[in-house]
């Protein structure tokens, strides 16, 4: 703790100027209060600094190996999730901390007053899928703001459709007979490593995406020459499938 006592700023709940080290655990119940619960403590309910590490340490158990959020949650807020967790486990509560930048929408922050909030069933009532919506999100740098427009959404997921149309003309590649060669086996083996590199450097999407591109493009390239047995083909789209389980949006 500081030697000297400091104030520096309103906590989010209006008027209650607070000490850095300080965060509200539990709120007392006011008149008119629709949630709450009679505890030993009296009614009231958990602070929003309680919820988030009680959701999580409920649904995946008392540890965890990646926790994430926004920027915003940075300051103050992880630190509160990590002090009531490792309170309740005097254990290590998460191994990463991740926390990405926000996503703007024609380089202005999304709010009621602009009237510029797009919802994900705005996307999908004018035809989109889900896997474009993911695709478009996913496929940058977390630390990086991500700006939606309608010309980089449409870009991204014309990209996606040229992506799974190589990955199903090398599944129709796998009932032509071709003949392997050192090559293909290569770029199969390129598949999971460059994946793995990009992802594992910071969880780089983007370049995890792109290297799969152009891996999958020149092994149909090869394929269409004849030079990818029904075996290099069906391990190809199986490495592709594990990998899918990440990104979730090829197959």
């Amino acid at each position: 703790m500081a030697k000297k006592k400091r104030r520096f700023h309103k906590d989010t709940y209006p008027g209650n100027v607070w000490n850095r080290g300080d965060f509200v655990l539990w709120h007392g119940y006011r008149e008119g209060d629709k949630v709450y619960w009679n505890t030993s403590l009296g009614k009231g309910r958990p602070a929003w600094n309680v919820q988030d590490p009680a959701m999580a340490m409920q649904t995946l158990g008392p540890k965890v190996d990646i926790y994430c959020g926004g920027v915003d949650n940075l300051i103050r807020h992880h630190d509160y999730v990590i002090a009531v967790a490792e309170a309740v486990t005097d254990e290590q509560f998460a191994r990463y901390w991740l926390h990405g930048e926000h996503l703007y929408v024609d380089g202005e922050k999304m709010s009621k007053s602009r009237g510029n909030i797009i919802y994900p069933k705005d996307l999908v009532e004018r035809g989109c899928q889900w896997q474009h919506i993911r695709s478009f999100l996913i496929n940058g740098y977390y630390r990086k703001r991500l700006n939606f427009t309608f010309k980089k959404f449409k870009k991204a997921c014309d990209r996606l459709h040229e992506f799974k149309n190589m990955v199903d003309g090398l599944q129709g590649s796998k009932t032509t007979v071709g003949r392997s060669d050192a090559e293909t086996k290569s770029l199969i083996a390129r598949l999971r490593n460059d994946f793995e590199e990009n992802m594992n450097n910071d969880l780089h999407v983007k370049n995890a995406f792109d290297a799969l591109f152009g891996t999958v493009s020149k092994l149909l390239s090869l394929a269409e020459k004849g030079k990818v047995s029904v075996e290099d083909a069906e391990e190809a789209v199986a490495e592709l499938k594990s990998m899918d389980r990440v990104l979730q949006v090829i197959f």
